[in-house]
């Protein structure tokens, strides 16, 4: 039996990805840091849902990790979902500390564990969400575009590394535009999708071991737009 880990699986995308996972016939580790929705989860498929409580801010992320994957025995695909963004328009230092800690410290600490572990095991898949953001800065909010920007650098290194190490890790790096989850904030929103559709697309992706993965299709116009507009436009909107 496969084994995946989702960190962030209380809610949203991750919920549904924990859903699918498990009724697809994997074994599901499950993190977050509220234990009554972990257990809630557990029980829709007490078979193939096991669940580790933490938060990833704090010191116990490499014990957990390794209690987890002691329980699933083993592990071969790990999806990092964890994010934090909040409309940040008077640079509130609260809000990018949370950010960052999140966003950068939470998710570098876990995913260099992972890649580390499936050095040594000699394979494995790394996932994670970054988001459309990552493309270009955000004066709307930004500690998240920048710490997603980060999350997809450190991650297409990681592929790189990969490649040099002449080892089957793959890397997915999820890139999501606007999803109808808590962490879709700000007016103007287009093209929302629903989470069981986000979520369905990148378990196709992550199957079909894609490099990079736009949620839903159609926000791969809207990079391609982000990447070729000129700062003296982009400054207008951005």
């Amino acid at each position: 039996m496969n084994k995946v880990i989702i960190i962030g699986a209380t809610s949203g995308i991750g919920k549904e990805l924990a859903h699918l996972y498990a009724a697809n016939d994997w074994l599901v580790g499950v993190t977050g840091r509220r234990r009554a929705l972990l257990d809630s989860l557990q029980k829709d498929f007490p078979d193939n849902i096991l669940t580790e409580c933490f938060d990833v801010t704090g010191d116990e992320n490499i014990d957990c990790m390794k209690n987890l994957i002691q329980q699933l025995g083993g592990l071969d695909l790990l999806i990092y979902n964890s994010g934090y963004g909040e409309p940040s328009e008077s640079l509130d230092w609260e809000i990018d500390k949370n950010t960052t800690l999140i966003n950068v410290n939470g998710f570098t600490e876990i995913v260099n564990f992972a890649f580390n572990y499936f050095m040594l095991e000699g394979k494995g898949h790394i996932a994670a969400t970054s988001s459309i953001a990552a493309i270009r800065g955000n004066s709307f909010a930004p500690a998240y575009s920048a710490s997603k920007a980060y999350m997809s650098n450190y991650l297409e290194g990681l592929y790189i590394k990969a490649h040099k190490l002449k080892l089957p890790i793959r890397i997915t790096d999820i890139q999501p535009g606007f999803i109808k989850t808590k962490m879709a904030k700000g007016n103007g929103q287009f093209w929302v999708a629903p989470v069981d559709k986000a979520a369905a697309q990148i378990y196709t992706g992550i199957k079909k071991k894609r490099r990079k993965l736009y949620i839903t299709k159609r926000w791969r116009l809207v990079a391609w737009l982000m990447n070729v507009l000129p700062i003296g436009v982009y400054k207008k909107f951005g």
